[in-house]
């Protein structure tokens, strides 16, 4: 199962990112665990400059924007074939 880490204070680019994150996992049909974490000291553990940051697995693999739905598929594909 992954672990998918969305990142950011709850803004507006933060939650279109949840959002798409969701349908990236349920259309692409993988098994994970998406959460949405808010705090700041986070955001610093993982490297996130600025919001929304997207973590996989541990490895912060976007921050700053929204990735478009097509990307994010190719992100989260990326890390399940890494496993």
């Amino acid at each position: 199962m992954l672990t998918i880490k969305i990142l950011g204070p709850g803004c507006p680019n933060c939650r279109q990112l949840e959002q798409l994150t969701l349908k990236a996992v349920d259309e692409l049909g993988v098994e994970a665990e998406v959460s949405k974490l808010t705090d700041p000291l986070q955001c610093v553990e993982h490297e996130v400059m600025a919001t929304p940051g997207l973590v996989i697995d541990d490895k912060t693999v976007c921050s700053g924007r929204v990735p478009s739905l097509s990307e994010l598929k190719d992100l989260i594909n990326a890390a399940f074939v890494a496993r």
